[in-house]
């Protein structure tokens, strides 16, 4: 039986399944492949644009950004026989030197917004997305030794671009962030020249389904981290040979990686680290957990989930916890839900007025938890499990609850 935590989808974004998904998943994912007439934006268009924004981080550090296609020809695409390789999009988020003159990276590429707009039935111009505070292919600042790197794996029928706020603030303090789009599991991934591939998995989506989806990540994973091998050492991976910062060699601080992710992300982080001792920390973002994440390891692991309200713990982190033999805690954000560990928690309130959502839709998809707050409370805890096991740095964030933090609770 499929697990609240597990499954997520961008099209809560809009439409009926706004409401559904704080309660029931497998709701949320029926209503997202409705037909796009049934979102309330194709009924109640609206002729004022409004755009929306993402918090700014709070590193000192200017940030950069750039994009690679990856191709692995080892494998063949097991959710499109037909392809005989496995395509992926990675981008990478850095410290910067003088980002002036290099534009400003969109929160989502063009045309993976015309497709969402389309999907969700979208009067073009009406949300107006988001543009993020990275700017395209700036110098990277090496710092002495390389940057700590931390890979980003997003949920189910989601991407990269959800989880952005994260990313851009672990870039600001000088991580090197990689995010991963699992191609054909996703919403939509654009690709160079405007190709967008999109969520292609048939049947239904139970737990075998997404046991293929973890071993698939699993697998994407490694070969990203053999990419960044490649690269540190000044060899460009992109398929297409494009450009990248030209002091992007020697960046990876590889002896000293972590990885977080949301959602099915989070149980992706799990599995990556038990296959690749290469990855020395991770961070589940509310997702459950199937064998053989389940089965935990000796490197440090935070669970942060979303308020457990009064029923149970979720069945498979109990069975991690019991297995986890490395560092380990347990945090609840108290107030959110499962979408809060998305920019769906501050770009939701801004698109609700346009959208026609009530408050109390709003509520019963992001919570109750002030949206400042929440992201706040997430961005310090996963900076803090970081800088701890990555850069033996402890500000005492995660030995025991702070009255700065009332909406953390430590459950364990």
């Amino acid at each position: 039986m499929l697990n609240e935590r597990r499954l997520l989808t961008r099209r809560a974004l809009l439409g009926t399944a706004v409401a559904a998904i704080a309660s029931d998943p497998m709701a949320a994912t029926a209503a997202s492949a409705q037909p796009a007439a049934d979102s309330p934006v194709a009924v109640n268009p609206t002729p004022t644009p409004a755009r929306l924004t993402l918090p700014a981080p709070t590193g000192p550090h200017p940030l950069g950004t750039v994009s690679l296609h990856l191709v692995d020809r080892m494998r063949v695409d097991p959710w499109q026989g037909s392809r005989r390789a496995r395509e992926l999009m990675i981008q990478l988020w850095y410290p910067a030197h003088a980002a002036h003159g290099h534009p400003p990276a969109p929160w989502m590429p063009p045309g993976a917004v015309t497709f969402f707009e389309r999907e969700q039935g979208i009067p073009p111009g009406t949300l107006l997305m988001p543009t993020t505070h990275a700017r395209l292919a700036a110098p990277v600042d090496r710092g002495r030794c390389g940057r700590p790197v931390v890979l980003y794996s997003p949920g189910l029928l989601s991407d990269r671009s959800l989880g952005t706020v994260l990313i851009e603030e672990l870039a600001s303090h000088g991580y090197l962030v990689v995010a991963i789009d699992h191609t054909y599991d996703a919403d939509q991934v654009e690709f160079p020249g405007g190709r967008v591939e999109t969520f292609a998995i048939t049947g239904d989506i139970d737990d075998a389904l997404i046991a293929k989806a973890l071993a698939i990540r699993t697998a994407d994973t490694r070969f990203v981290l053999d990419q960044l091998t490649a690269l540190n050492a000044g060899h460009n991976t992109d398929a297409e040979r494009r450009p990248l910062p030209p002091t992007l060699t020697g960046a990876f601080d590889l002896p000293r990686v972590g990885m977080l992710g949301h959602s099915l992300g989070g149980a992706t982080t799990a599995a990556a680290i038990r296959a690749d001792r290469r990855l020395r920390a991770g961070v589940n973002l509310d997702g459950s957990f199937l064998a053989p994440a389940t089965a935990g390891t000796d490197r440090p692991f935070l669970l942060f989930g979303s308020d457990p309200g009064p029923g149970p713990e979720d069945p498979s982190w109990d069975q991690f916890w019991a297995s986890q033999y490395g560092w380990k805690r347990e945090l609840a954000l108290i107030g959110s839900t499962h979408t809060s560990f998305t920019d769906l928690e501050t770009l939701l309130p801004q698109a609700a007025p346009i959208l026609g959502l009530t408050p109390s839709q709003v509520t019963q998809a992001i919570g109750t938890l002030d949206p400042h707050h929440a992201i706040h409370a997430q961005r310090d805890y996963a900076r803090a499990f970081f800088d701890l096991h990555l850069r033996h740095l402890d500000n005492h964030l995660l030995r025991r609850p702070s009255p700065r933090y009332p909406q953390i609770r430590f459950l364990r």
